[in-house]
């Protein structure tokens, strides 16, 4: 039987839509630091904060050194550190919002900003970096990424911290032994997915990511084959996913499972791709630049590269864009006053200089973008120049929906699961996500008439 997505998704979305009306009702009048529900206090700028890390484990020391240079310089704020894993964040967040209990300032990424916005978790943050030093110290495209996932206009629910592109990775030393050139294209990508496997003794020419976080994965693959730069059509009504330039692209980049890679990779996730791609069983391998430096430390530089995705037809250069990365204020908070003053340190040149080297990401500090470290992490120095450069368009995923992350997730990854096991074809697959985008699109066209 098929359920609706009104009725499968009633249960699960009358919380957020409630409290979407109530947050848009209280925003027209909110002003301010007080947020937009008048809960938690300015404080007393001191004494004890709670910040959650949304990527927990893995960047646990760079954190951990940066709240010890807070700390020394505002001796009497604590900063208590609690690291939350990146497949658990949201889940976390969704259970405190309902519960109680959340921090008072947290790491929070464009791609679920949206849905914490609509459920009046986060304090806007513009009037403050206004008033601060990190005013007019922002790189802009991230101010606008995040304004836009936010999905409140002009206002801003999250610091930007961070951007970590799209990255297709090779073993060069794999491609050298193999005569190959560099993936730079799609044609070579593919022939060299296929020059690189031997299945009997366990190489691969590639690893497709099946598990958690394939939805993004799929759709950097489809746009920057077929060449489409817009994600919705010109009255941003329908979706462009199920377009037959991306059902092809899909199709091609889905007949590599099993045959060019692993059959485990139907439950693949980014650590075990990178262990696979860093033990030299594979080839190539698409992630960010969150894992450049782990590369780095399992190979050096001379075994690896990273670049942007693929040239496509031609030409031209196309990704989906990936969610900034940014702090957000909870608006529960007792001690905003203080959980700003880490939010401004942590965005600092120095401070966002060290967490962006530590993670190869690229800096969302104009100073720290300019730091001389970029030019020896080469992956991340190709990203910057793709997006600076004028040679990628960029495909920007509907980050504003609240229910985005919902759609792209859990009720798609398994399904992505399916098309890679055959039991669901690449075009029934798009078809579907594209209605339920096309519906959530329309619930949102229609809520900002109201407001």
């Amino acid at each position: 039987m098929t359920i609706s997505r009104s009725r499968r998704g009633l249960r699960a979305r009358t919380a957020s839509a409630v409290a979407l009306t109530a947050t848009l009702a209280l925003t027209a009048t909110a002003c301010g630091y007080a947020g937009t529900g008048g809960s938690g206090a300015e404080g007393s700028g001191t004494g004890t904060i709670t910040f959650w890390d949304n990527n927990g484990g893995v960047r646990t020391a760079v954190w951990q050194e940066i709240i010890k240079d807070f700390e020394a310089k505002n001796p009497d704020i604590k900063v208590k550190y609690v690291p939350i894993p990146s497949e658990d964040v949201q889940s976390k967040y969704d259970t405190a919002i309902a519960g109680g209990g959340l921090p008072d300032v947290g790491g929070v990424g464009a791609a679920y900003l949206a849905n914490m916005v609509a459920q009046n978790a986060l304090d806007p943050v513009g009037d403050r970096i206004k008033d601060s030093s990190l005013d007019g110290k922002l790189v802009a495209g991230m101010v606008d990424s995040v304004k836009s996932a936010g999905g409140r206009g002009e206002e801003m629910y999250s610091v930007p911290t961070s951007a970590s592109n799209g990255v297709l990775y090779y073993r060069t030393d794999l491609f050298k032994s193999a005569g190959l050139a560099a993936p730079t294209s799609w044609d070579a990508f593919y022939t060299a997915a296929e020059k690189l496997t031997d299945v009997k003794n366990n190489k691969f020419g590639y690893t497709i990511r099946g598990g958690s976080g394939s939805i993004a994965q799929a759709l950097d693959a489809m746009y920057g084959q077929s060449g489409i730069t817009e994600f919705w059509n010109a009255d941003r009504t329908k979706s462009t996913v199920n377009d037959p330039k991306n059902v092809a692209a899909l199709e091609k980049y889905v007949g590599l499972f099993k045959r060019t890679t692993p059959e485990a990779d139907v439950n693949n996730d980014f650590k075990k791709m990178n262990a696979q791609f860093d033990s030299g069983s594979i080839g190539m391998m698409n992630h960010n630049l969150g894992s450049y430096t782990d590369h780095v430390k399992a190979l050096g530089k001379d075994k690896f590269a990273g670049i942007p995705n693929p040239v496509g037809p031609g030409g031209v250069r196309v990704q989906v864009s990936n969610p900034v990365d940014g702090l957000g204020l909870f608006r529960t908070s007792e001690n905003k006053a203080a959980a700003w003053k880490f939010i401004e340190f942590a965005v600092s040149h120095e401070s966002n200089s060290k967490w962006n080297q530590s993670a190869g990401a690229i800096p969302a500090n104009t100073e720290a973008a300019n730091d001389p470290w970029l030019n020896e992490a080469e992956a991340t120095k190709l990203g910057a120049q793709a997006l600076n450069d004028g040679s990628t368009k960029i495909v920007q995923l509907p980050y504003y929906l609240p229910d985005w992350n919902k759609i792209s997730k859990s009720e798609n990854e398994p399904n992505f699961q399916k098309v890679l096991l055959g039991s669901m074809s690449a075009k029934d697959f798009l078809d579907t996500l594209a209605k339920q985008l096309d519906e959530a699109q329309a619930e949102w066209n229609e809520q900002q008439k109201k407001s």
